[in-house]
């Protein structure tokens, strides 16, 4: 950018070698930030003589928008059902929209348009992102955000509520390990999602503080959904020595293992057991009901709301970042090793 040519917060992040957020937080005069990294951001907004847009009045709309990027599954529903019934309590209204694309998709302009228009209090971000763009436009009519699950390390500036997913990954393997088994195979999500390389992480953890081995093939990729769970699981059965335990990062993902295994003439927990991840509604369900990890996905979203509506009135939060417990639930979908 030549000198004294208005620019915008994203341009002078990137002219910094920072984040939106953390421009943000020099404006704001927030003081978790290097000095040296202050000071060049500081120069860059004096160069480059950039003001700041003015925020919306204050007036409340008496609406919080929910993103997701998928509306077609039960996880989606429960986190909904959390937003919704906090917000109910709180006499505010509801506006949800999808993206319609993979984990980590950035909601697009119209998006953004139609929230102004509206001028809704706040946003609630579900395994999405804004792009540093809109992130800055948000800033600019106050609409405060927080994140719920967030798909990349939360930045201190935006307030988020996820689990705690590496210590339920390896509780759900450490249980495996107790009931014998040594071949334990696992299928996460997204390589670039943070509670799937938590989860992944966690897995590891507990192979390697068992001395266990885990051998070529038995991490597998997929995205959360049945299909992925499906095809790695028949992937992981088509091995030489395929595994005699399963971890799923989700419960999709075990739903899919099912189906894998039926395919095959193979029962569960007898030729493989099954341990899944969130307990939906249809894990208990399942025959034989699944073992899994609990996410605690309606609380999650009503502590999220209940952060949002803080800020949309004007109050600080306590914490911007909070994580909520992950217990295992044991049902019948694991056993001992034969």
């Amino acid at each position: 950018m030549p000198p004294h040519q208005r620019a915008t917060m994203a341009e002078i992040a990137a002219a910094a070698g920072v984040s939106v957020p953390t421009v943000s937080k020099v404006l704001n005069g927030r003081r978790d930030v290097a000095p040296a990294t202050r000071d060049r951001i500081e120069d860059l907004l004096r160069r480059h003589s950039y003001k700041p847009r003015r925020a919306q009045p204050a007036a409340a709309a008496g609406l919080i928008d929910v993103v997701f990027v998928d509306l077609g599954n039960s996880w989606s529903m429960q986190i909904l059902a959390g937003v919704e019934e906090t917000a109910h309590r709180a006499g505010t209204g509801v506006v949800v929209s999808a993206v319609h694309g993979r984990v980590r998709t950035a909601p697009d302009r119209g998006w953004l348009e139609n929230l102004a228009a509206r001028r809704s209090d706040g946003v609630l971000l579900v395994l999405s992102e804004l792009s540093a763009d809109q992130f800055e436009q948000l800033s600019g009519l106050g609409i405060p955000v927080v994140v719920i699950d967030p798909v990349g390390q939360p930045d201190p500036a935006v307030p988020s509520v996820g689990a705690t997913n590496w210590t339920g990954a390896l509780t759900a393997t450490e249980h495996l390990i107790g009931l014998g088994h040594r071949r334990i195979a696992v299928i996460g999500g997204p390589e670039d999602v943070l509670c799937s390389q938590a989860r992944i992480d966690g897995y590891r953890a507990a192979m390697h503080a068992a001395g266990l081995q885990i051998p070529p093939g038995f991490v597998r990729t997929g995205d959360f959904t049945s299909p992925t769970g499906y095809r790695e699981t028949l992937a992981l059965l088509d091995l030489p020595n395929p595994p005699t335990a399963l971890f799923a990062c989700s419960d999709e993902m075990a739903r899919g293992a099912y189906e894998a295994l039926y395919e095959r003439g193979l029962r569960v927990p007898d030729d493989l057991s099954v341990v899944g991840f969130d307990d939906l509604e249809q894990a208990r369900w399942s025959i034989p009901p699944l073992t899994t990890v609990r996410q605690p996905l309606t609380e999650m979203a009503a502590l999220a709301t209940r952060m949002l509506l803080t800020l949309a009135a004007g109050d600080k939060l306590d914490a911007s970042r909070l994580e909520l417990a992950t217990p295992l639930i044991v049902r019948d979908s694991t056993a001992a090793r034969a």
